[in-house]
């Protein structure tokens, strides 16, 4: 997705959004950038085993659902439209979250001593 919104984000916003884009397209740009460095935090939290670069991971990852999910739903407010993959891409950025959130709970609960 990082990569497509880099080299063709005229396309991606044709698709998410359903109409063409008649603005500059460094905003779709600087959306890839940022989608890029997250996709690369998230790839090298994968070979830590310690337990607080996991968290401020997993929490990075929930900063990012939740913001493009607002930056989405209010950019489909102001043009006043709602196609089915704009709304299918809000559900699934919900789901993310929600998945997100709860593994972050999970590995911040101390495990119970029996």
């Amino acid at each position: 997705m990082a990569l497509m919104a880099l080299v063709f984000p005229n396309h991606l916003y044709e698709v998410v959004f359903e109409e063409e884009l008649s603005t500059t397209s460094l905003s779709i740009r600087l959306y890839g950038g940022a989608l890029l460095s997250i996709s690369l935090i998230m790839w090298n939290g994968l070979y830590t085993a310690e337990k607080v670069v996991i968290q401020w991971t997993l929490l990075s990852e929930a900063c990012y659902f939740a913001v493009q999910f607002l930056v989405t739903s209010l950019t489909l407010l102001e043009l006043g439209i709602m196609p089915n993959t704009a709304v299918l891409l809000l559900f699934s950025r919900l789901l993310f979250l929600a998945v997100t959130l709860a593994y972050y709970y999970h590995l911040g609960r101390r495990v119970k001593k029996m």
